[in-house]
C-alpha cells in the first residue's frame, strides 16, 4: 500500500514539474528533451505528459501535442478573448508565391530552388528569402545533382504555426500530377 501512495506522489510531483517546464517552453519539448532535466526514463515522462493532456483538455489552458513535443496553450475556444486582451497584430502575412513556395516545399521535401521553379515556372528567390526569414523553412544540406545546390525543408515553426502535429497530418496531395497541378492553381486563385 506504501509503495502506492510513493508512486502517485511521485507522479504527481513529476508531473508539476513537467508542467512548470511546459509554461515557460518557447517551443515543444519531447519526452526526450526533457530526461535530463527531470531524471526519470523518457516512457515514465511519455506516460506523465499523456495524463497532463487529458487533465487539461477543456480548460482555458491545454498541453497539447504538437511539431513532435508537448506545449502549454491557450484553449482554441478562447483565442479570441485573448487576441483581444493583447490587441495582438498578425505576425505572419504571405504572399500567394510565398504560399505556394511553401505548400510546394511541404509536400515535396528535401527539394532544390530549381525543382521549385520547374514546378512554379517562375523564380522563387523572393519567396524562399522571405519563407527562411520568418523561419517555416530551413536549408537540409546540400544535393548530390550538379552544383549541389541547397536542398529546404519545413521548420518546426511551419508545424507549429498551422497547427500540424507533423508532416504526416498535412490534408493528402491528389493522386496524379495533372490533379495536383489543378489543385495548387485553385488554391491560389481564392
Amino acid at each position: 500500500m506504501t509503495s502506492n501512495m510513493e508512486n502517485q506522489s511521485q507522479s504527481n510531483n513529476l508531473k508539476g514539474i513537467l508542467e512548470s517546464i511546459l509554461f515557460i517552453a518557447r517551443k515543444p519539448l519531447a519526452p526526450k528533451d526533457l530526461e535530463e532535466s527531470v531524471q526519470m526514463p523518457r516512457e515514465v515522462i511519455t506516460a506523465a505528459l499523456e495524463e497532463l493532456v487529458s487533465e487539461y483538455e477543456g480548460k482555458g489552458i491545454n498541453v497539447v501535442k504538437v511539431a513532435g513535443g508537448y506545449l502549454m496553450g491557450t484553449n482554441p475556444l478562447n483565442a479570441d478573448y485573448v487576441h483581444t486582451h493583447l490587441h495582438a497584430k498578425v505576425q505572419t502575412t504571405l504572399t500567394h508565391q510565398a504560399l505556394e513556395v511553401l505548400a510546394i516545399i511541404a509536400y515535396k521535401q528535401p527539394v532544390t530552388r530549381a525543382e521549385m521553379e520547374r514546378i512554379r515556372g517562375v523564380n522563387s528567390d523572393g519567396p524562399i528569402d522571405t519563407l527562411v526569414q520568418k523561419k517555416l523553412i530551413q536549408e537540409l544540406g546540400r544535393s548530390e545533382a550538379v552544383g549541389r545546390p541547397f536542398l529546404y525543408g519545413t521548420t518546426t515553426e511551419f508545424l507549429r504555426h498551422f497547427g500540424l502535429k507533423d508532416l504526416t497530418t498535412l490534408p493528402p496531395l491528389p493522386v496524379s500530377q495533372e490533379e495536383q497541378d489543378e489543385l495548387f492553381k485553385t488554391a491560389l486563385q481564392e
